[in-house]
């Protein structure tokens, strides 16, 4: 059986069901015939399915053959960098298939940007939990014209005028949690981790920058409480069923609570603007935005789509961002003459008052900061990959289509460590994005950090800023020690990218700020 498929020609047009039909006909020996449960929520896959996954892979790299309906289930509950570059570095298109799902991976800067360039083809799906956890209208699951017209609107929650309401709120909670840390410290001087101490402090500044004084501390905290439930529940491959007890259903009931209290902020906001009182954060940018003549964007948004944008915003910011700047502070540790170019700046900037708050101003004046951020989010970006769903056959290549209905994942981590474009690309080198002739700044098409496309990050500059702005006033302010283990290089993927020991830090005030 094998042989016969691999003798059939690559640039066949496929099926479009590529399901069960055409290989109906082959016997299968009854001891494989047992009955299989639906566990990816849809018709029971029939014996043949064995032999449908060689048929879908044709020719790309991959096993040849497939455990039925589980297929790669046990790897990818737990999974590794190292498995899946083995996976990347299989070929530009390679086949694997899980829970009975068929997928392609895209390990080339042209085949990822292909996938994201491509709406007519192929949507996000994030992850195969991801609309039943964020729900399926949920704005960053739309295409088309009602997609465009969505990000149209949203494109002015960060223009410069917006970031500069938001800039004093950030680095406010910076400070805040930066005397906590110190505090702490003073008690116990011994090394902490600070990976869940980052998203306490990126999901305390994400809810006041969007919601401001509309949503109550308890409620803000309850929200915090729950979000890593439904973080967990956004890995790439979790049980897919929403049954009680599972990290799906969970995480659902969670966004329940979540989107009730965002709603009622949404209301409050609105009621505030509508009695003239000033833009406080980013609803309230939003709804008075929608009052001045000159917008011509939808103003019809219910409370319920205000809250769905800033539930999918907060799924951005905690868990890009906060990997963003966990390996912000492990680069900046481990590179102690970068650090010490970083606070040179910060010492310029500053002219000794160091209780000034940042202003965008201020940032803009950081060019060397602002490089390292780029260089480290390059060097370990948060996604290494989004995954997207094939709406219809997709012609990939001239050799090969994706049947409609898999999934097909552009991976970015190649693009990010070319070496024709980066040239020592396992290297943090900030000063790759200070020459404007760099290979870094020549090609833009690789810095898929942020990803492409219609579906791009919409908030990059926010979780840049944000970024830039706590590593600023740590490195203005503080002292830190990065302390080393065996896991401080090996990743853990919980949705994005963390150091597996959390990185152990211990601060101590810096003397030049005492």
């Amino acid at each position: 059986m094998a042989s016969a498929l691999k003798g059939r020609s690559s640039s066949a047009v496929l099926p479009s069901f590529t399901a069960t039909g055409a290989l109906e006909h082959i016997s299968i020996p009854s001891f494989l015939s047992a009955p299989w449960a639906p566990f990816n929520g849809s018709t029971p896959p029939s014996p043949s399915s064995w032999f449908i996954y060689r048929y879908k892979k044709r020719h790309l790299p991959g096993d040849k053959w497939t455990i039925p309906i589980i297929g790669k289930f046990a790897d990818s509950m737990k999974p590794t960098m190292e498995g899946y570059m083995k996976q990347w570095n299989s070929g530009a298109l390679s086949a694997l298939s899980v829970f009975n799902i068929f997928i392609v991976m895209a390990s080339t800067n042209d085949y990822a940007r292909k996938i994201l360039n491509s709406p007519n083809y192929a949507e996000p799906c994030l992850v195969n939990s991801a609309k039943q956890v964020l729900r399926p209208d949920n704005w960053v699951f739309l295409t088309g014209k009602v997609h465009a017209d969505y990000r149209r609107v949203l494109n002015g929650l960060f223009t410069r005028k917006a970031l500069g309401i938001y800039v004093n709120i950030q680095d406010q909670i910076a400070r805040k949690y930066l005397k906590q840390w110190l505090n702490a410290a003073a008690v116990d001087p011994s090394p902490k981790p600070i990976m869940m101490a980052c998203r306490d402090m990126n999901m305390e500044t994400s809810l006041r920058v969007f919601c401001g004084s509309h949503i109550g501390d308890d409620e803000a905290q309850e929200i915090g409480e729950k979000y890593w439930t439904i973080t967990v529940a956004l890995e790439l491959v979790n049980f897919p069923l929403a049954l009680p007890g599972t990290k799906v259903y969970k995480a659902i009931q969670c966004r329940k609570v979540a989107l009730k209290y965002l709603a009622n902020a949404a209301a409050k906001s609105k009621a505030a603007m509508a009695a003239g009182k000033e833009p406080e954060c980013m609803l309230d940018h939003w709804v008075r935005s929608m009052e001045e003549p000159t917008y011509k964007g939808r103003k019809d948004f219910s409370n319920l789509e205000m809250a769905m944008v800033v539930f999918s915003f907060l799924f951005a910011s905690q868990d890009a961002m906060s990997s963003g700047l966990i390996y912000g502070f492990q680069h900046l540790s481990d590179h102690p003459d970068i650090l010490a170019k970083v606070r040179e700046e910060q010492d310029r900037v500053r002219a000794g008052n160091y209780d000034q708050p940042v202003t965008l101003e201020m940032l803009d004046d950081m060019p060397y900061l602002r490089a390292f951020v780029r260089e480290s989010l390059r060097l370990m970006s948060p996604v290494s990959m989004v995954p997207y769903q094939t709406l219809k056959a997709f012609p990939i290549s001239p050799d090969y289509t994706v049947p409609a209905g898999s999934m097909v994942i552009p991976t970015f981590y190649n693009s990010l460590h070319d070496p024709e474009v980066y040239p020592e690309p396992e290297e943090l080198k900030p000063e790759r994005w200070l020459d404007p002739n760099s290979g870094a700044n020549q090609n833009p098409k690789n810095y898929l950090v942020f990803g492409s496309g219609p579906h791009k990050c919409i908030g990059l500059e926010y979780a840049l800023m944000n970024i830039a702005l706590v590593l600023a006033d740590f490195a203005a302010l503080t002292e830190w020690e990065h302390v080393r283990t065996d896991k401080s290089d090996k990743v853990q993927i919980i949705a994005t990218l963390f150091p597996q020991d959390g990185c152990l830090l211990k601060f101590r005030p810096r003397a030049i700020a005492q």
